[in-house]
């Protein structure tokens, strides 16, 4: 016995959604700023900082130098404030032009 009765599918199987194309740049736009907005923070934590920490070393805080706490923690902390908003301004961006995935 198959799974799937014989004949045509649904109609609403092969039509695929139209987009149109003015929406679809305006939409990539935002959504390619955000990104790289986003990758810029992540190189300025992920070297910027590093860069500059050595200078911090003399001042020290709960026994750890300056820079360790600017270098070790503080990019960390970046990343993962960083990844929460992305999903956040992401979110809007899809609602914003109606392709948010359903809840």
């Amino acid at each position: 016995m198959p799974l799937v009765e014989p004949g045509a599918p649904p109609a609403s199987a092969n039509a695929a959604p139209q987009v149109d194309p003015a929406v679809a740049r305006a939409y990539w736009k935002k959504t390619s700023g955000l990104m790289w907005t986003v990758l810029a923070i992540w190189f300025f934590a992920g070297f910027g900082i590093h860069f500059f920490a050595p200078s911090l070393n003399p001042i020290h805080v709960f026994g750890f130098p300056l820079g360790f706490w600017f270098a070790a923690q503080g990019s960390l902390v970046i990343f993962v404030v960083g990844l929460f908003w992305f999903a956040k301004r992401q979110n809007q961006i899809d609602e914003e032009f109606g392709v948010q995935e359903d809840a």
